[in-house]
């Protein structure tokens, strides 16, 4: 599957191929280090956060994709 952003799909793919290798050859065999993806997702992540804001994609609700806004009060 392509990402919202054209741009960001190798990114996505690069990404996918990092955590589900993780998962299945470190996690799945109970070792729960650090995910050496991390640093991937984050690029990965900006990429998609850039590309919702040029395609002025609504993203109300979405909290995840809302890091500069401060969280509700409970």
């Amino acid at each position: 599957m392509n990402s919202v952003g054209e741009g960001c799909t190798d990114l996505k793919r690069e990404y996918d191929q990092c955590f589900n290798r993780w998962f299945a050859e470190h996690f799945l065999k109970g070792d729960r280090s650090s995910d050496p993806c991390t640093e991937m997702f984050k690029k990965y992540q900006s990429c998609v956060q850039k590309a919702i804001k040029e395609k002025d994609i609504p993203i109300d609700g979405v909290e995840f994709m809302e890091q500069d806004k401060e969280k509700p009060d409970s």
